[in-house]
């Protein structure tokens, strides 16, 4: 049974449709302690990074978090639900981040762009896998998927499932054993984001 976390951070619906797309149904999931009744979770997420954890601290989600990425259950962050993955976030602010992966969110450095650039990122752009996992499994090295957003991950190499360029280049999906990260909306990118979304119902 696979829950989607509900904590007021849009775009619910989208991940829904694509699991029901692949031909499995999601449920939302708002409280807690209900967690861990779920064999893998999905942290979607828009908006800002403080008032979201904020909202997730509201139903001790954090916590829950935190303790159903320690059963090595299968977890799954898109657009801010990865970003929230992190130990901190910059965004208006410095604001505690679950702490899953060690490493920071910040916004994009138009100083080092190669060339005049839009922020926000929007658009669809090519996420370049670095290494082969089963989340990926079946997606060229080379994929497109959507991006909405203004700010990024910076993590250890290790951490790293992909990159992308956009004036620069910067983390676009990460990895840590059971916990996967896309900073990209695989439910927007059509068959590759589909791919993304069956991969995760088969782990």
């Amino acid at each position: 049974m696979i829950g989607i976390i509900d904590y007021g951070a849009g775009n619910i619906r989208s991940v829904i449709n694509a699991f029901e797309f692949v031909g499995t149904s999601a449920k939302l999931v708002k409280a807690g302690e209900n967690l861990n009744l779920y064999d893998k979770l999905v942290l979607p997420g828009v908006g800002a990074f403080g008032d979201a954890m904020d909202k997730l601290r509201v139903n001790d989600l954090n916590l829950a978090i935190a303790d159903f990425v320690g059963t090595k259950k299968p977890f799954l962050g898109i657009c801010l639900g990865m970003q929230l993955l992190f130990e901190k976030g910059f965004e208006f602010g410095q604001h505690s981040g679950l702490g899953v992966i060690p490493g920071s969110v910040v916004k994009f450095d138009e100083t080092k762009f190669d060339r005049q650039l839009k922020i926000p990122h929007i658009g669809w752009n090519s996420c370049e896998f670095i290494k082969d996992t089963d989340i990926n499994r079946g997606l060229a090295n080379s994929a497109y998927l959507y991006f909405v957003h203004s700010y990024h991950a910076i993590c250890d190499d290790e951490f790293v499932l992909a990159t992308t360029k956009y004036g620069y280049k910067f983390v676009s999906a990460v990895c840590k054993d059971n916990v996967f990260g896309f900073q990209p909306h695989p439910e927007k990118s059509h068959e590759n984001g589909l791919k993304i979304i069956k991969n995760f119902v088969e782990l």
